[in-house]
């Protein structure tokens, strides 16, 4: 709350623990990271104040990652739709990349990221992208229009278990669940 006394907000500031799959010392270090892309004047009401997506964008873990808009996009509650974020957005994208969440959790949020049109599945559209984040687009990486066709039919033929041209949420966790490293992998460590 904007105007709360500073114990009720050190309350509100502890009970991130109870929700989140951070510790209390992450919690410290990301209150500590999100404080440094706010004005010194925004500071204060920290609860209150949204970062913008340009500003989370300068954080090193998000600069270097294919899919940075889409994790701002994601975890952003704005009601704007602008990707910016609330604190507790950027403690919910620490929680759900941190060591401790469980790969269902993981497997979730990966799965909305790469929906990029966010219809609730992954179609060819989707995975063109997905695959052009990962191979980088410009022209010494990009793949020709046939080898990413050849590419999404054996991601499909392995994947869509209903075989209706797309991978749901399930579909996609049981590819996943196949996969040991996913879990270990999907992390932004600050």
């Amino acid at each position: 709350p904007g105007h709360a006394p500073p114990y009720l907000r050190w309350v509100t500031f502890l009970s991130f623990q109870e929700l989140t799959f951070l510790t209390k010392q992450e919690i410290l270090l990301a209150l500590k990271r999100f404080s440094e892309l706010l004005p010194k004047e925004e500071r204060e009401d920290i609860l209150q104040t949204r970062v913008p997506a340009s500003k989370m964008l300068t954080l090193p873990e998000l600069r270097a990652n294919p899919f940075q808009h889409r994790i701002c996009w994601v975890f952003s509650t704005s009601e704007a739709q602008d990707s910016s974020m609330s604190f507790e957005d950027f403690l919910d994208m620490l929680s759900v990349f941190s060591d401790s969440a469980t790969a269902e959790i993981k497997s979730h949020y990966a799965f909305r990221i790469f929906d990029f049109d966010d219809d609730g599945t992954l179609g060819q559209k989707d995975l063109e992208k997905l695959v052009n984040c990962l191979t980088g687009e410009g022209d010494e990486t990009r793949l020709s229009d046939s080898e990413m066709d050849q590419l999404i039919q054996n991601i499909l033929e392995e994947s869509d278990i209903d075989k209706d041209g797309t991978i749901n949420l399930s579909e996609f966790q049981h590819v996943i669940s196949r996969s040991p490293d996913f879990a270990s992998s999907f992390k932004i460590v600050l």
